[in-house]
């Protein structure tokens, strides 16, 4: 071993560093080797070295005085031996070398990079070593998560999310719409049992280091059959537009049927227009007419089931100038008997009290007329 050290040296400089740092590698740190002159060499170790992937790394090491050869090996690779360019790495390349400082650089630092570095150093007396341990952090990654789902109400769901990082990334799960739901979980997997339409949105996954965060979103998607809200009766004169609404909640969306009695009614059916714009369908009468007024039914359907409301179309009667001259005709003993069987209006706050004797008078004959022509307009 003495021979490989410093004879080996005086005839080939290379082969010398190949062999002589292989055997430091295999002695353990602070074990004494000597040269041909007995003089016993220098093994130090610096502090760790904690570097981010992607950043450039800075290796460097003292000389001193009367230094013959010197060399950077990374584990048992030479990277640069004096000016001599070892490595076949485009990353690593020669900073300063000078007779105080040997320094190297790696560019674009990756996990493969991590390990043990060896500044070898040799001087007519004795070698030198200075060794580095570095460690290479790296920000956490997503790599496998589940994709965006389609499934129907009730089903089990899991959603999966794993990452790679170094230190080894903490992985949480929440929902993210709709917002202020308080679904989450702090595993790589996500369970939701007997799922409902609630539950239906984005969720993100999180994964996190000291270095940095990855966010990735699922989208979940719950079909359920139609519900429809109940349909509101539409009053319709005569000639007049008239229009029956259908609202209806489903996913995937429903598609809408309308039936008179158990006869499908079809756009343009009649003058009918039927217009369905996601969970609404109109039906519109544009000039509506005696055989129109009756019960119509809204279907709304999808491939989970389907619902129905029912929605009345009645007349509505206006007053003509033909129905008041029939009030006006009326004789007073027609206005009186009618006022009479409608005594209601008499005994209510309208009646005047006698101050003596508390007994109600009856109107004149000029505001029962009003009263009852009121009372008559009022039924129409």
């Amino acid at each position: 071993m003495k021979m490989v050290v410093c004879g080996c040296c005086a005839t080939s400089w290379r082969r010398c560093v190949v062999m002589s740092l292989r055997l430091l590698f295999l002695l353990p740190a602070g074990l004494p080797v000597r040269s041909q002159g007995e003089s016993q060499s220098d093994n130090k170790q610096m502090d760790n070295i904690t570097i981010r992937q992607g950043e450039t790394l800075f290796l460097s090491c003292s000389q001193g005085d009367f230094v013959t050869h010197t060399a950077w090996l990374n584990r048992s690779s030479i990277l640069y031996a004096g000016e001599d360019k070892w490595s076949v790495d485009p990353r690593v390349s020669l900073v300063t070398l000078n007779q105080d400082e040997f320094t190297i650089k790696i560019e674009d630092v990756d996990l493969t990079d991590e390990g043990q570095y060896i500044c070898a150093v040799q001087t007519s007396s004795r070698p030198r070593t200075t060794s580095v341990h570095i460690i290479v952090q790296v920000p956490p990654k997503i790599v496998n998560l589940s994709k965006d789902l389609v499934v129907n109400e009730g089903s089990n769901v899991t959603l999966m999310c794993l990452a790679n990082g170094k230190p080894e990334p903490a992985i949480g799960w929440r929902m993210l719409s709709p917002s202020g739901d308080s679904l989450s979980s702090d595993s790589e997997v996500l369970e939701i049992p007997f799922i409902s339409r609630y539950r239906a949105g984005v969720y993100e996954c999180t994964a996190a280091n000291d270095i940095a965060v990855d966010t990735q979103t699922v989208e979940l998607t719950v079909n359920y059959p139609p519900s429809v809200s109940d349909g509101r009766d539409v009053g319709v004169t005569l000639g007049q537009r008239g229009v029956l609404q259908c609202e209806a909640d489903a996913v995937p969306e429903a598609d809408f049927e309308w039936y008179r009695d158990d006869r499908r009614i079809f756009n343009g059916f009649d003058g009918i227009e039927i217009e369905d714009a996601g969970a609404f369908s109109k039906l519109t009468f544009f000039n509506v007419s005696e055989t129109d007024f009756g019960n119509y039914t809204c279907v709304a359907i999808n491939k989970l089931g389907s619902a129905n409301t029912s929605i009345i179309l009645y007349e509505i009667i206006e007053p003509t100038s033909s129905t008041l001259l029939q009030v006006l005709e009326m004789t007073s003993s027609e206005l009186e008997q009618t006022a009479f069987e409608n005594n209601d209006l008499l005994e209510g706050p309208g009646a005047v009290q006698d101050g003596n004797s508390g007994t109600s008078t009856v109107f004149t004959p000029t505001c029962l007329l009003l009263v009852v022509l009121l009372q008559l307009l009022l039924k129409f």
